[in-house]
């Protein structure tokens, strides 16, 4: 039987390199003319791998808290750790949708928009895609400092 414990300290990073390259790509599709549905639509998958990749690390997360011994302040940054995992996973979820609603229907959008007005809402999504970034980065931080500082070291019970 596969145990998803001891894939979260393996899937973690995945999630977090392919969301924060994203908004490179959303960019570059922003300020390209002739290529510019192709980086979008790489944008697109990244974010959509990302956002997949946060639901495996919050569902191995779950699976891996309950082999855990933990004292009190790791209790408390596994708690926090945990609700940032699934806001992060939430909000990227919900920008994902919109971006592919974005895309797909930019067609219309660029019709309706002028070109200038299509690059603002573009750089709109970008803004709160990347002040998104800070609850990927926050989630990371606590989860390494689980791990790596927070006194003893987490001891996981047998499996």
């Amino acid at each position: 039987m596969f145990q998803w414990n001891i894939l979260h300290p393996m899937v973690v990073h995945f999630p977090i390199a392919l969301l924060i390259v994203t908004p490179l790509f959303v960019l570059i599709g922003l300020l390209r003319i002739h290529d510019a549905r192709v980086y979008a639509i790489g944008a697109l998958i990244l974010m959509a791998l990302g956002t997949l990749g946060a639901y495996v690390a919050v569902e191995s997360g779950e699976a891996d808290k309950q082999t855990l011994v933990l004292n009190q302040l790791q209790r408390s940054l596994l708690a926090e750790h945990q609700e940032l995992g699934e806001a992060t996973r939430n909000a990227f979820t919900a920008l994902t949708v919109l971006y592919a609603a974005l895309l797909f229907g930019s067609a219309v959008l660029q019709r309706a928009l002028s070109r200038r007005n299509y690059i603002i809402l573009g750089v709109v999504f970008l803004v709160i895609y990347t002040g998104s970034l800070f609850l990927v980065v926050r989630t990371g931080d606590l989860g390494g400092r689980l791990v790596h500082r927070s006194g003893e070291h987490v001891h996981q019970t047998s499996r």
